[in-house]
């Protein structure tokens, strides 16, 4: 454990979401956050693996982020308080969606990358929808202008047509690419000049940016009076307000959403970068600004007309040092030294070493063992954290992702995250004996690190679903480096089934005679398909006993269970109708094994007699993609042997294709729509029905 650390306070605290597309530079701009801060004596780099935020094997093997890394930093701004600001540093690629849901879940202020090279992307469009629905303030980093072909004014156009949002830039860099040296403080007009080791000394705003800057700064101005109306009217009358007084303004907007600061900088550099640390904590609303929404159980608050809620009610609780401890967990990690580890922040009142903490949603309850704060792998024991603190604590039984944890159980949970349902599935062979015995309780710690995992082991394999093929590629790695557990992976079977195709009368006989007791049945079946989706019916016609009641119930378990074995064609059968019309019984040889073996063989004989068709499953998919590329998208659903039912723009411009797609098309279809949509496309498929597979047998069976 490192040294300790003590809380401030919730109004000194700034939790920090930093989002964006992959490669936008997020890990190295929170890498160069630390370092500026001191809180690393040297930066790492993503490339040789050595940063705080990207310490998991899986993360350094492949060069970007897989999960949400969590790092702690005090900074002194130049409003003379210390902050204590957390990093929650997510992962641009969709495949890990559900690390960005849970920062967005705890920060107050969304932290938005865009590199200066590569502009908006489809991260971060997606991103800022993600923020929007979360209703969370949000700053833009123009990131990596040190970088050949970089342009903060490209970029910065590019933000206005992209997102509809009031930006606004309070920076100019000076010189840009290899020639970056500074900034141009667009409220204070004055220029922040670089040294080496990344300190800077103002001047002057050079002559060659100084006309360009003026015109911002008006303008700049001229948006933050808009909002404040004795500032307004003081400008109005000339009297600019301060650079100050503009701050407390412009950090108003920002938490009322009503602007979006855009700042630059240079990690490598560290150009810009204790700039974006001041304005974090300067315009950045703490904890003490936003109060937690947690969720009400089902059926509080108010109804509709039939006394049903419409929605799930929600309840506000506040940063307040001084009230009921309530916290929410909102990470699980395996760690190999100390055991399972709850990240979590405190909602309101505190939380020290020693205390107790209950589940509001089971009322388990655990003991606090120590406390300690993350910076990345590195543990900072902290005695006590209060009110908007990010913190952790290990070997907590009761605490699962999601958790809320409170001086007593109470009647509340956290809100729900967005829903993330697989869309990519691989199924999972154990290498050995032993891999299989671990394998259920492996899979169950490892979806509590990650709930957007799901697990499907009802079947005949054992099956992993996410978001991608990535998502479960370091999933499997990580069974292996943290559980214990090697598997392989496969494609995972499509569920097909067969039905008969007409109605057949056949005989179902069993006689055998070995000396002593013999097995005798007899039973005359009609044998006839369903509606799609009825399943299974049994009747019996006979009449006058020719086969004993008792026996009846065997009849259909045998039929049950020759379905079940497969068809011709090796696939269960669905949609059957069994009727017994007739049959023979002995007083001493027949029993319920025989009616059972001969209700089998009647319905094999009428399976090969009718013959039958192979059925697919398909699914109802829905599509959301770009406005320019439906057309690409509809032509690839139907090359799928799609059938589009009905298409749907959005307000966002986007479009919503509805579509039933057979599942056997869709194994690798969010590759394919990522690549099709320049990753601007989701989708989201439930299984919808059963239908004949052109052709009726499967390839390979």
């Amino acid at each position: 454990m490192a040294t300790t650390s003590t809380s401030t306070g919730p109004a000194t605290t700034r939790n920090v979401a930093l989002v964006g597309h992959s490669g936008s530079g997020k890990t190295t701009l929170a890498e160069a956050f630390l370092h500026r801060a001191g809180a690393i004596p040297r930066a790492g780099s993503v490339a040789e693996g050595t940063t705080v935020c990207d310490h998991e094997p899986e993360e350094v093997a492949r060069g970007i982020s897989v999960s949400l890394g969590v790092a702690h930093l005090d900074w002194r701004a130049p409003d003379g308080g210390t902050y204590q600001v957390t990093l929650l540093d997510t992962p641009g690629s969709p495949d890990f969606a559900g690390s960005v849901d849970a920062a967005l879940a705890v920060a107050d202020l969304a932290v938005v990358v865009v590199s200066a090279v590569d502009g908006v992307q489809s991260g971060t469009e997606e991103v800022w929808r993600r923020c929007d629905e979360a209703g969370i303030p949000r700053l833009v980093v123009v990131s990596q202008e040190d970088r050949a072909r970089a342009s903060f004014r490209t970029v910065l156009a590019a933000l206005r047509g992209a997102l509809d949002a009031p930006f606004v830039p309070l920076e100019l860099p000076l010189g840009e690419e290899q020639s970056l040296h500074g900034v141009a403080d667009v409220l204070t007009e004055r220029a922040r000049e670089y040294d080496g080791d990344g300190r800077t000394h103002e001047e002057d705003v050079p002559a060659d940016v100084r006309d360009e800057e003026h015109a911002l700064h008006d303008e700049v101005v001229e948006e933050i009076v808009t909002h404040d109306d004795d500032q307004l009217e003081a400008y109005l009358a000339g009297d600019e307000p301060g650079a100050a007084d503009l701050e407390r303004t412009l950090a108003h907007e920002v938490l009322t959403g009503e602007a979006v600061p855009v700042l630059l900088a240079s990690a490598v550099t560290g150009v810009g970068v204790d700039r974006v640390l001041d304005l974090v904590c300067e315009l950045g609303p703490s904890p003490a600004d936003r109060a937690a929404v947690v969720a009400l159980p089902d059926g509080a608050g108010s109804g509709g007309a039939d006394g049903v809620p419409s929605e799930r009610a929600t309840t506000e609780v506040a940063a307040d040092p001084a009230g009921d401890a309530l916290v929410h967990v909102f990470r699980t990690v395996v760690d190999p030294f100390v055991g399972q580890v709850s990240v979590f922040k405190v909602l309101s009142g505190s939380v020290a070493t020693g205390d107790r903490l209950v589940s509001t949603a089971t009322g388990a309850e655990d003991r606090v063992h120590g406390l300690f704060r993350l910076r990345g792998r590195e543990h900072v024991a902290v005695d006590r954290v209060v009110a908007g603190d990010v913190a952790a604590v290990a070997k907590l039984s009761a605490a699962s992702t999601g958790t809320l944890l409170g001086a007593r159980r109470a009647p509340v949970s956290a809100r729900d995250l967005p829903e993330r349902p697989p869309v990519y599935a691989v199924a999972l062979r154990p290498v050995s004996q032993s891999d299989d015995d671990k394998l259920s309780s492996a899979l169950t710690r490892l979806r509590a690190e990650d709930p957007t995992l799901h697990v499907d082991l009802t079947g005949s394999q054992a099956v992993l679903g996410g978001l991608g093929d990535t998502h479960l590629a370091v999933a499997v790695e990580r069974l292996e480096r943290s559980f214990g557990v090697r598997v392989a992976t496969e494609p995972v079977q499509v569920a097909y089934r067969e039905t008969l195709t007409r109605a057949v009368e056949v005989e179902g006989k069993v006689k055998k005679q070995s000396g002593g007791h013999g097995q005798f049945a007899v039973v005359q079946l009609r044998v006839s398909p369903l509606p799609r989706g009825e399943g299974f019916e049994f009747v019996s016609s006979v009449v006058g006993g020719s086969v004993p009641r008792q026996y009846l119930p065997a009849v259909e378990r045998g039929a049950r269970e020759a379905m079940e074995g497969g068809g011709p064609h090796g696939y269960p059968v669905v949609d059957l109708r069994v009727e017994v019309l007739d049959g023979k019984a002995h007083s001493v040889d027949s029993s319920d094994m025989a009616f059972r073996t001969a209700g089998g063989v009647g319905v094999r004989e009428a399976l090969a007699t009718a013959g039958t068709v192979v059925l697919e499953p398909v699914s109802a998919v829905s599509v959301t993609v770009p406005s320019d590329a439906q057309g690409d998208v509809m032509g690839d659903l139907s090359a799928r042997r799609g059938h589009i039912t009905a298409t749907d723009s959005l307000p966002d411009g986007r479009v919503r294709i509805d579509a039933l797609v057979p599942e056997a098309e869709l194994t690798r279809y969010v590759l394919d729509l990522r690549s099709i949509t320049g990753g601007r496309g989701s989708f989201m498929a439930t299984p919808d029905r059963y239908e004949v597979r052109p052709g009726g047998v499967v390839a390979g069976r």
